[in-house]
């Protein structure tokens, strides 16, 4: 990629923004930084020491009034904001990044789909667990035949967090689009349909588990897909012992993995893409084979592929330069968000919903 890079507004620089977007925009040819959106001071003076070129506004409006020095507008503001902040950048002739989940509901992810279609601009959602390095790893496995048929897909994403810590993420609002399920359960289930395609039916169980906690806390999801792979995925702030990141059961053989992806707490740290970006140690890696825990030893080791998060953004570029793919389209989001809202309606009315 050569020539002046893309100008890039970012609406929002709490944890997603300032810990995922903003980094990985900065780290990828063909895209500039150029401006971060929010008021509230900290977060406005910790943007302009991280980036020192960067310029600053308070509101979204204040970007949408310069929308003619754009290129690309990054929305990882809360949930609640990503419909109407989308369509706002979509009319204003502005591709646009939204983060995960892009909508509180499959129709509203379509009609945000059908906007960008209309105008013939970018709509990308960030689903960047899609860059995990256990995923890409189990991809590789899956593209090479060396687990035979898969059966079961486990995949839990746990954590022990036994007190909430609150805002909007925690909020019982339904209009804040909080809770483990659309949080967590956006990368869990968005894995499972890459993997092994579209779901025939859903059964879900959310639990509040904590005290003083107002959303789901504690989540299972059930997937039977098309084809016949089953998927159990789960999501909780309250595992006091986790379980492995995947075990996955196939005709001929099995992988389990534990230990999540480094590159989340890496860009928590401050740490930035580079030499030996999202590498892990080979004490790590995950074991492949059959008849015997991996635990005791059985199985081989799977050395671990390194994961790429800063891939999602050069895709980004590239699609808006060279008109390459979209990487993460509005409606394969609008597909996890199906999922989501018959998990809901599941747990909600204790039924197996079919899609």
């Amino acid at each position: 990629m050569t020539g002046t890079p893309l100008r890039v507004g970012l609406v929002g620089y709490g944890l997603a923004g300032s810990v995922f977007h903003a980094p990985l925009i900065a780290a990828t040819e063909g895209l500039a930084l150029d401006t971060v959106v929010t008021s509230n001071p900290e977060r406005q003076q910790q943007a302009r020491a991280e980036f020192p070129d960067v310029r600053l506004a308070a509101t979204p409006d204040e970007l949408f009034a310069r929308a003619a020095e754009l290129d690309l507008i990054v929305v990882a503001s809360p949930n609640k904001t990503h419909v109407p902040l989308a369509a706002t950048a979509l009319k204003a002739g502005l591709p646009v990044v939204v983060d995960k989940p892009v909508a509180g509901t499959a129709a509203e992810a379509r009609e945000l789909a059908a906007l960008a279609e209309e105008r013939e601009l970018l709509l990308s959602v960030f689903q960047n667990r899609r860059w995990d390095n256990d995923f890409l790893t189990l991809r590789k496995l899956l593209n090479e035949g060396e687990l035979g048929d898969v059966w079961r897909f486990e995949s839990r994403f746990e954590r022990w967090r036994p007190k909430p810590k609150g805002g909007w993420r925690e909020s019982g609002d339904p209009a804040e689009i909080g809770g483990l399920l659309y949080d967590l359960g956006s990368h869990v289930v968005d894995q499972a349909l890459v993997l092994f395609g579209p779901a025939a039916s859903v059964y879900a169980e959310t639990d509040i588990r904590r005290p003083g906690a107002e959303t789901d806390d504690d989540t299972f999801i059930a997937i039977t897909h098309a084809n016949g792979v089953r998927s159990h995925l789960y999501v909780s702030a309250t595992t006091a012992q986790l379980g492995p990141r995947f075990r996955v059961l196939g005709s001929t053989a099995g992988y389990v993995k534990y230990g999540l992806d480094p590159q989340e707490a890496a860009l928590r740290d401050g740490l930035r893409p580079g030499p030996g970006w999202g590498a892990e140690p080979e004490s790590l890696w995950g074991r492949v084979g059959s008849g015997e825990s991996p635990v005791t030893g059985g199985g081989r080791p799977e050395p671990t592929l390194p994961g790429d998060y800063p891939a999602y953004y050069a895709a980004v570029a590239k699609a808006l330069l060279e008109g390459a793919p979209n990487p993460v389209t509005a409606r394969e989001a609008a597909a996890a968000l199906d999922v989501l809202e018959a998990a809901r309606r599941s747990a909600r009315e204790k039924v197996t919903v079919t899609l």
